[in-house]
């Protein structure tokens, strides 16, 4: 008998975003996503509220180092927000469902702009590790798709537009933020992929031959969910290591994390200022 695939169902979100409100009842503004080596954001917040994955229905628990596992609940640029420090991940086992079900949650409480950040791989030969690159547009190569299965037009429609994932508005007010306060902003296309594992020689020269200038392993399930659902969606990708196939270095979790933390103040500046002019 072939297994009853985990979907997201309006019951579902809504259990969670009830427990979500029973905590912090104010309708959210903006969320965030924080990557790899990316909590630190957290420090710009004004916490109001902590909520553990685990106190939440249907949420799974992070299992990535550096993923912290909890929502942080308050205000950032006089917008109210509630931040994802740490998210899910294909290679950790969940489902692109599973992955994304926070998305949904995120939407039903309220938030019409979703802010997504992650450490990736850097393949542009004039980028280096530690520089900030604004999503225009990615690739998935994920071999899923959060939105397979029964489609609930409650959600979202059943054949979401993708001509432009990332918000052209929101990337200019980017781009003003960075250039006001003289930090460079890199503009490219992100590649997902499954790992855990990281890319081969062959596979950079492949993943850049199809026009992507940088490659992780999320970001990409979260868009369509936050697209199929009506949000605006602002991608942000610190490159954590060079991914140049003919200079190709072995990477390491520690030293990823390392180059993430240290570009966290340029994240966090954008980020920040994006959202107070919103």
């Amino acid at each position: 008998m072939t297994a009853v695939p985990w979907l997201h169902t309006p019951a579902r979100i809504d259990a969670c975003a009830q427990a979500v409100r029973a905590r912090f009842a104010r309708p959210v503004d903006v969320a965030i996503i924080l990557g790899t080596g990316l909590g630190g954001l957290a420090a710009d917040i004004a916490v109001e509220t902590v909520i553990e994955y685990h106190e939440l229905p249907d949420f799974p628990p992070s299992t990535v180092e550096s993923h912290r596992g909890r929502l942080l609940c308050g205000t950032l640029g006089g917008k109210t927000v509630v931040a994802m420090q740490g998210r899910f991940h294909r290679y950790e086992g969940y489902s692109l469902q599973q992955v994304t079900f926070p998305v949904r949650v995120l939407r039903a409480l309220g938030a019409d702009t979703l802010i997504v950040s992650n450490a990736c791989g850097g393949m542009h030969p004039l980028w280096a590790p530690g520089d900030l690159m604004l999503i225009s547009d990615h690739i998935n190569l994920l071999g899923d798709n959060p939105l397979i299965g029964p489609n609930d037009d409650t959600l979202g429609p059943r054949f979401p537009d993708m001509s432009a994932p990332y918000d052209a508005a929101l990337r200019a007010l980017a781009r003003e933020v960075a250039s006001q306060q003289g930090l460079t902003l890199r503009e490219g296309v992100y590649v997902a992929v499954q790992g855990p594992n990281l890319e081969t020689r062959a596979e950079y020269r492949m993943l850049r031959g199809l026009g992507a200038d940088v490659v992780g392993m999320s970001t990409v399930p979260e868009v369509i969910v936050a697209l199929h659902g009506g949000m605006r969606v602002l991608g942000l990708s610190i490159i954590t290591d060079q991914c140049l196939p003919d200079a190709l270095e072995p990477a390491t979790l520690d030293r990823i994390v390392a180059v993430a933390r240290g570009a966290e103040p340029t994240l966090s500046a954008v980020v920040s200022g994006v959202i107070a002019r919103l």
